[in-house]
């Protein structure tokens, strides 16, 4: 791969990001936004596209984001999406 292509994966996954938390959480505000933007790992962005899939709740997701590189550990129920939505059903009826 070669760095036109490198940096037009990292722009893609990038906006794949922000668009999942869209999906699961309504946006990320605007600091986070400019974190991820800064981003230049495609590993690192591709392992918090699988945390916004997965995480219970935002606070995850917050937890994963700020773990940095080092994390790679995606396990338990911390990152069972539907957790969180047997949650709400229970308090919402």
């Amino acid at each position: 791969m070669n760095q036109a292509e490198t940096e037009q994966f990292v722009r893609d996954d990038r906006n794949d990001l922000l668009a999942l938390l869209e999906m699961r959480f309504g946006g990320a505000p605007q600091p986070v936004q400019e974190q991820i933007c800064r981003l230049q790992d495609l590993n690192e962005l591709q392992r918090l596209m699988i945390a916004a899939c997965n995480a219970a709740d935002w606070e995850v997701f917050m937890e994963e984001l700020q773990s940095g590189q080092d994390s790679f550990k995606l396990t338990g129920e911390r990152f069972n999406p539907i957790n969180q939505q047997g949650k709400e059903h229970l308090y919402n009826g």
